[in-house]
């Protein structure tokens, strides 16, 4: 042994360390594969087999992204595209003489008395239009090659996912083949090595290279997102966090039946499942079934209604010494959409008779004051009753309708409500159409001053929301509790179908640029010019906006933008539904006796005492979609929600794996969600219209 060592340590320094590093394991020791076989149709790499293709043939037109059908394919595939700039000259010099060959073969065909190949024809006047452009600048050349690694765990798995492969691209007009005998090289090019060992080409214009350009969608997935529907490109999921962006804001654009309060709707049934506490202004009694399903709280708020709200109230859990200014210029604001236009006299008038009228009743700017009962309206009335100046006359004798008339009962009593619920709902149905506006601002008052005093996760959702954008007031408010949102944990949703009227005026706009989610549905030729010019859209979304179904449209989120198919399930379709039919139905159910009843019938009574009640038991469990045919059982069921969950533990696994929704409430934790920040796939728009590729 000492024999066998000496020599070693007789070597020098150098050959020392060269031994040391021979039996040493390395990185390509630890990465390289036990074995590696070269077939002439396939290459086996350590229990893998790999087989590599080229493209020959390409479609003479093509469409953006039609390299779709290859890269969405249900494969695992190695891609590589090698692009290889060429000289003009060049170019212009072989093209010229191509060109004179085509020419001379179509002359010789016609002196023959033969008709002119189809192909030869096409393919001059490709070269002809191709050495047009290339002469002006237009245009620039390149040698393209596209090749596709597949991969299998057996020979006859990959001859079947070759021979699927090949059927694919051919419907597609693009022709493939193997690398026989090059099956080395193949596997070479298609690594991350930027090396093409194959070299097998075609010529392109710069046009046709940029059609080819892989990525044409986005993918999103946040950690702690409910799922909002499809991508319809590359049909992933989009399961997004509003709460994740700069703000928490959403925009709907969408005209009549396009779907805009089913999406809503869906959005507040997950959004609830996570704990998130859900205000809406509905005025049109959409979101009824929903709220009684959830066990939320439906207001019809009308001068009828149980319910009332006191524009003068204050917030008794405000003990700021600001709270009653900023209450009297909200004031100002709802009583110039109430009252109409003022002159700079009467809107001085107005701020003082609201400061005198607070203080008839003992309310300063003392917070120990904030407790007393606050004025009504017609203590304002009285107020500017008693003024001598000819403007407070004049606002007496517009204000007097809201006291005298039959408008009394909606603005002029003592509020007697408090939001407590996790979704709760204001109806505006029964309000007259002239009176929404008003209705709506003070509503929005009301909830906005109860979001400030305590911090919670809350959405608040405004449904048709032009009618606010229509009075400069009402609408500047909205734009106000829209910019101030994020920081009270707050997400607003604005929906309309009138996008004229609401991106008319700078407000609309405002709102627009502070919503970091902005949802385009189905739209009408008089509004897509207008969206257009607004979300800079192209020609092909602007066209698919005009034609997509109901339900469908395009979602930016942040720096994504997709389409999307707003999907629900089945359970989620027969909860949220309003379509008429869908409505019919349901009474014609509940007006269908279960027995008919005759007297006498033993049989009949044992069969009706039998029967299933017709109260529904709580359903908390999700059903597998399979289509959307209505079922009114279903609708009107109630579900059980609370802040902390909202399945039992031992069902949390099937309604993850029927609705790919994690039933747990989200992480509310801003330090917690800024670690678990999404990985997000970002990937630019593919070419907007369609493209010839030129190859000679």
């Amino acid at each position: 042994m000492a024999n066998q060592i000496k020599p070693i340590e007789n070597k020098s320094k150098n050959n020392s360390l060269e031994l040391l590093r021979q039996g040493s394991v390395s990185l390509v020791d630890l990465i390289a594969p036990p074995s590696v076989e070269v077939d002439f149709r396939y290459i086996r790499v350590g229990e893998k087999y790999y087989r590599t293709y080229f493209v020959v043939d390409y479609p003479r037109f093509v469409s953006p992204d039609w390299l779709s059908i290859l890269i969405d394919h249900k494969q695992t595939m190695n891609i590589s595209m090698f692009a290889y700039p060429m000289e003009r000259e060049d170019i212009l010099s072989n093209l010229k003489r191509k060109i004179a060959e085509m020419e001379a073969t179509i002359d010789s065909d016609m002196e023959q008395g033969l008709e002119a190949d189809p192909k030869v024809k096409a393919a001059l006047e490709d070269a002809m239009a191709l050495q047009e452009e290339l002469a002006k600048g237009i245009e620039r050349f390149f040698l393209f090659g596209l090749y596709i690694t597949l991969s299998a765990n057996s020979v006859a798995e990959l001859d079947q996912k070759s021979k699927e492969l090949v059927s694919l691209l051919a419907s597609s007009m693009i022709i493939i083949k193997p690398a026989t005998l090059q099956m080395e090289d193949g596997f070479k090019t298609t690594l991350p090595t930027g090396i093409d060992k194959i070299f097998i080409t075609r010529n392109m214009d710069t046009t046709s290279l940029g059609s080819t350009f892989p990525f044409s969608s986005y993918e999103i997935s946040h950690p702690n997102g409910i799922l909002y529907g499809i991508n319809t490109l590359n049909n992933s999921l989009a399961i997004i966090d509003r709460f994740y962006f700069e703000n928490a804001n959403e925009v709907v654009f969408g005209k009549s039946g396009s779907g805009k309060s089913f999406l809503v709707k869906l959005e507040v049934l997950r959004q609830t499942m996570f704990g998130t506490e859900v205000i809406v202004l509905d005025p049109e009694e959409e979101y009824k079934s929903l709220t009684h399903s959830l066990g939320g709280e439906y207001i019809s708020f009308s001068p009828n209604s149980e319910i009332k709200i006191n524009p003068f109230s204050l917030v008794s859990e405000d003990m700021s010494e600001t709270q009653l200014g900023i209450k009297i210029l909200s004031l100002h604001s709802l009583m110039k959409t109430m009252l109409g236009d003022m002159n700079p006299i009467q809107e001085a008038i107005l701020d003082r008779a609201l400061v005198l009228t607070y203080k008839q009743k003992g309310i300063t700017t003392d917070p120990a004051t904030y407790q007393k009962e606050p004025p009504l309206l017609e203590d304002l009335y009285k107020t500017l009753l008693n003024m001598e100046e000819n403007e407070a006359k004049d606002l007496v004798f517009r204000l007097e309708k809201y006291i005298k008339g039959g408008f009394g009962g909606l603005f002029n009593e003592q509020t007697n409500y408090d939001v407590k619920n996790l979704i709760t709902v204001f109806s505006l149905k029964e309000v007259e159409e002239t009176l929404r506006p008003v209705a709506m601002h003070m509503i929005l008052d009301f909830i906005w001053n109860k979001i400030r005093v305590k911090l919670k996760k809350r959405i608040l959702i405004v449904d048709e929301a032009w009618y606010l954008m229509k009075y400069p007031d009402s609408a500047a408010f909205l734009q106000g509790i829209v910019k101030r949102a994020r920081k009270y944990y707050l997400g607003v949703t604005t929906l309309t179908q009138d996008v004229e009227d609401f991106l008319s005026n700078d407000y609309g706009k405002t709102i627009l640029s502070n919503s970091s989610i902005q949802i385009l549905l189905r739209q009408s030729p008089t509004e897509i010019d207008l969206l257009t010019r607004t979300f800079k859209l192209s020609d092909n979304e602007k066209q698919f906006l005009l034609t997509t179904g109901v339900g469908v449209g395009l979602m930016f989120a942040g720096q994504n933008h997709i389409t999307t198919h707003f999907l629900p399930s089945k359970f989620e379709y027969n909860l949220i539904t309003s379509k008429p039919q869908d409505i019919l139905k349901e009474n014609e159910v509940k007006n269908t006796p279960v027995f008919e009843k005759k007297e006498g019938s033993q049989e009949n009574q044992q069969a009706i005492n039998s029967a299933p009640k017709q109260t529904p038991e709580p359903l908390i469990k999700y059903e597998k979609r399979e289509d959307l045919a209505y079922d009114p059982s279903l609708r009107n069921t109630p579900l059980v929600l609370n802040n902390s969950s909202v399945f039992k533990k031992d069902e949390d696994d099937q309604v993850a794996q029927n609705t790919g929704i994690n039933p747990e409430p989200a992480n509310t934790n801003p330090q917690q969600e800024e670690q678990n920040m999404p990985k997000e796939v970002k990937i630019t728009d593919a070419p907007p219209n369609d493209t010839k590729i030129s190859m000679v």
